[in-house]
């Protein structure tokens, strides 16, 4: 199994909020994309379909900025990466048309594969955004620093 870039900054986006959280300010794609060293474009695709999911909220102009919507610990990485990742096919017999593998009809791959899919997710679903901000004085410090070399 393999996520793709695009839920892995969607999780960094979340991190980074969930660090942020309680700073009084709102945070801006710049800064995200200062603090992981990633294009601001790619984040851009990012932060609007968090926002479509309702995990963040975001306000225009100048000023502007984001922060999460919910609380870290209401936020479940299972749903976060369910909403993120556009296909859990493994395997083409996962795919909804048609297999074309010569053994799909006496084949226990799928079974087993799709198992272990359920438990990969089961284990995200039991862990929250919350979990990943527990060394939150660290990710602040890194933060900081890299944000700081952005204005520099």
């Amino acid at each position: 199994m393999r996520l793709t870039s695009f839920t892995d900054y969607t999780l960094r986006v979340l991190i980074y909020l969930g660090a942020q959280r309680g700073k009084g300010r709102l945070a801006t794609i710049g800064d995200i994309a200062a603090a992981y060293g990633i294009s601001e474009n790619h984040l851009k695709k990012v932060v609007h379909h968090l926002a479509r999911q309702g995990y963040v909220a975001t306000t225009r102009g100048k000023g502007g900025g984001m922060r999460l919507a919910r609380a870290p610990r209401e936020i479940s990485l299972g749903g976060v990466i369910r909403g993120a990742e556009e296909d859990f096919a493994l395997v083409e017999c996962f795919q909804q048309r048609k297999p074309t593998c010569s053994i799909h009809g006496a084949c226990t791959l799928r079974k087993i594969l799709a198992q272990a899919m359920d438990a990969f997710l089961k284990v995200l679903d039991a862990q929250t955004l919350e979990n990943l901000l527990r060394p939150e004085a660290d990710l602040l410090k890194i933060f900081g620093e890299r944000v700081a070399l952005r204005a520099k």
